[in-house]
């Protein structure tokens, strides 16, 4: 059983025993055969799968050894001492860090030689360099002898601790050698320590339990301490510092009177007062044990008067035992597992915060200025206000005796509105209409609506009589909607500018149906509504002769080139260019069919055909069209879409993946 914290620990392997598993490891788990008529890639990845295989290997147990072994930072500062103390923390440490080192290594060396082998370029070579790989791995393990040996023996030693539990309820026995511990807790423990008439009998700490008040204690027995300075205390004794200095728990300090132990009372006060920092926040009790032989009573005046000075230490209560008749063992037992919980429900009850934030506090104490007496104010109506007394008839109704009068709950319903501040209190359960006379009574909140609304009346009235709105176009914008004109304009210009349908995209357009009306339509329309359109009708035709114009010398221009090239004739007008039956011009029928090209009206006709663009007539060119058909047969007859369509209907050839290997078999490769 490990001590609580540490956990059991697997058997660390010398050097050379670490060598042969995970050589013979890489010899069994990788293939062994290999052939001088190998592909080199092949042979290449043979001896690199070999150096990889043996690095991870060494990677894998040698991180098994340093997660096993507790990092000392980690563990509780009982056990992390006691560990410095048995087994030197530097010395720890430095044997770990030799195995981490080591680890690294072994990865930096498969590294280069893994690299190495990717080049290699030939049997032999990569054989070489696999061997020196192995070699160099070796070598660096070899080395760690000594580290692993070491730590071998730590784990052996810490297989042999005691389990001690730094947070369980704790009895420490501690003082001089020989003066009666270890068979204190033989009586109350089911402990068997030895014991022997002879100094330092107990060389490490010794654990025994008991049971008291249905809970669980623990009960460490120390190696003996000497009084002389820290620095030349021993292994042992370090055991029993570390523990009085770490655990929480109650000590019992025992003292020989009868000086059989071999050391005197004096030395034995002596001691008591040099540990004494170490009692510090934990009962402690002063045990006079073997009174069988030497009572307190039967001691000088000098003795008498140093351990009196003990006993009235602080915080220090006392108890007299005798392990060879037993007398006041069970006392003491109980004594001393009472003094230890009151002390943990105290400490419970404190918290442990105070202590952390105490020298952060400043307490301010006033100090009054003059002799003024000021005397704290208390408002009179707080000074005659009564406690709430359900008995008294006169109390103040609450609206739970309200409920209770009107049926309790689930029966009564509470007044909501009886609370409303309302200049008559009859107006409170009132109901408050939404709609009267088919209007919305929201409308009509304002107090001067009807007042305004006679005053825009007047005003509209006035601005008839005016005729205001008898012309719109007399009508003078106000300077607001000038300026938004004015911006919408210059908007729309940069929008035209910038000519991006992104931007034009949420621009309210005219639909199309809009613009679809005839000049009659728009007169009729503007006469209807009282309107003169004459001026419009004006300049309607006006429009139109010169658009006619302009569209009669753009036709007379394209007519003269045509007649130039010879491929056509002069038109008529460009309103008479559909004949009576329905006929285009032969103008027109020409542009039409030529080799597929639609001309759009009013647009000219191409000047050649880009088919026939490099070749020497009509014969060249069809003669290469049908050559460029004859190549596409091919890969129409696969159904491929082009040239890069590399589809392959058989993934795996049968001669490929059938049929007797060359050499080997492939379970054996």
């Amino acid at each position: 059983m490990s001590t609580s914290g540490l956990k059991a620990i697997a058997p660390v392997p010398t050097a050379a025993d670490f060598l042969d598993i995970v050589l013979s490891k890489t010899q069994r788990k990788t293939p062994t055969v290999i052939h001088k008529n190998f592909k080199i890639s092949r042979i290449r990845n043979f001896y690199m799968r070999k150096v990889k295989f043996t690095q991870d290997s060494f990677e894998e147990k040698l991180s098994a050894i340093l997660e096993d072994f507790p990092m000392l930072d980690d563990l509780h500062p009982f056990l992390s001492s006691l560990m410095n103390v048995l087994y030197d923390k530097n010395h720890y440490k430095l044997a770990l860090g030799q195995l981490r080192t080591a680890r690294h290594l072994i990865d930096q060396v498969a590294k280069d030689y893994v690299r190495l082998l990717k080049f290699g370029d030939s049997l032999y070579r990569c054989k070489q360099l696999k061997r020196a790989a192995l070699g160099r791995m070796a070598t660096i393990m070899r080395r760690q002898k000594d580290p692993l040996a070491y730590l071998e023996q730590v784990r052996q030693h810490i297989s042999r601790l005691p389990a001690i539990d730094p947070t369980a309820r704790t009895l420490l026995i501690c003082g001089y050698p020989n003066v009666g511990k270890s068979s204190f807790i033989n009586k109350v423990t089911r402990a068997d320590v030895d014991v022997q008439p002879y100094a330092f009998t107990t060389k490490s700490l010794f654990v025994g339990h008991l049971d008291y008040r249905y809970m669980r204690w623990q009960v460490i027995d120390t190696p003996g301490i000497l009084d002389h300075p820290l620095e030349d205390m021993n292994t042992i004794e370090m055991q029993s510092i570390t523990a009085l200095a770490h655990l929480k728990s109650c000590v019992l300090y025992f003292m020989d009177l009868s000086e059989q132990c071999g050391y005197s009372i004096e030395a034995q006060c002596k001691l008591f007062h040099s540990i004494k920092p170490l009692f510090a926040n934990k009962p402690t009790m002063l045990v006079i044990n073997k009174i069988d032989v030497t009572r307190l009573d039967d001691l000088s005046p000098e003795n008498r008067a140093l351990v009196e000075e003990v006993i009235n230490g602080e915080g220090v209560m006392h108890v007299q035992v005798s392990c060879y008749t037993d007398e006041g063992v069970m006392e003491l037992k109980n004594k001393a597992c009472d003094a230890l919980l009151e002390h943990r429900v105290d400490q419970k009850l404190k918290g442990n915060k105070i202590n952390s934030i105490l020298n952060r506090l400043h307490v301010a104490q006033p100090k009054a200025r003059d002799d003024i007496i000021r005397e704290p104010f208390i408002p009179d109506a707080v000074k005659e206000r009564k406690k709430y007394d359900k008995v008294d008839p006169d109390r103040k109704r609450l609206e739970r005796d309200i409920e209770a009068e009107e049926g309790g709950a689930g029966v009564y319903n509470i007044n909501m509105k009886k609370n409303y501040l309302l200049a008559n209190p009859e107006w409170k359960s009132d109901i408050i209409p939404e709609i009267m006379d088919g209007k919305n009574v929201a409308d009509f909140i304002d107090p001067d609506i009807l007042e305004k609304l006679e005053a825009l009346e007047r005003e509209e009235e006035k601005l008839e009589a005016e005729g205001f709105y008898e012309s719109e176009e007399d009508m003078v914008d106000s300077d607001d909607e000038r300026e938004a004109t004015e911006a919408k304009i210059a908007w729309l210009k940069k929008l035209t500018s910038q000519g991006t349908k992104k931007a034009m995209k949420n621009h309210a357009r005219m639909p199309r149906t809009a613009g679809l009306r005839t000049l009659s339509e728009l007169s009729a329309g503007l006469r209807k509504a009282g309107h003169n359109p004459s001026s419009i009708e004006e300049r309607a035709v006006t429009l139109a002769k010169i658009a006619g114009a302009k569209r009669k010398r753009q036709r007379e221009d394209e007519d003269a080139e045509m007649d130039v090239d010879g491929e056509a004739e002069a038109d008529g007008d460009e309103a008479d260019w559909m004949d009576v039956d329905g006929e285009e011009p032969a103008s027109r029928k020409r542009a039409k069919a030529n080799s597929g090209v639609v001309v759009a009206k009013g647009s000219r006709e191409p000047r050649s055909d880009r088919r026939l663009a490099g070749m020497r007539d009509e014969l060249q060119a069809s003669k290469a069209i049908r050559l460029r058909d004859l190549g596409h047969r091919e890969r129409n007859r696969l159904a491929k879409a082009g040239e890069s369509d590399r589809a392959i209907k058989t993934k795996m050839p049968k001669h490929l993946f059938a049929g007797k290997r060359k050499m080997g078999k492939t379970n054996r490769r």
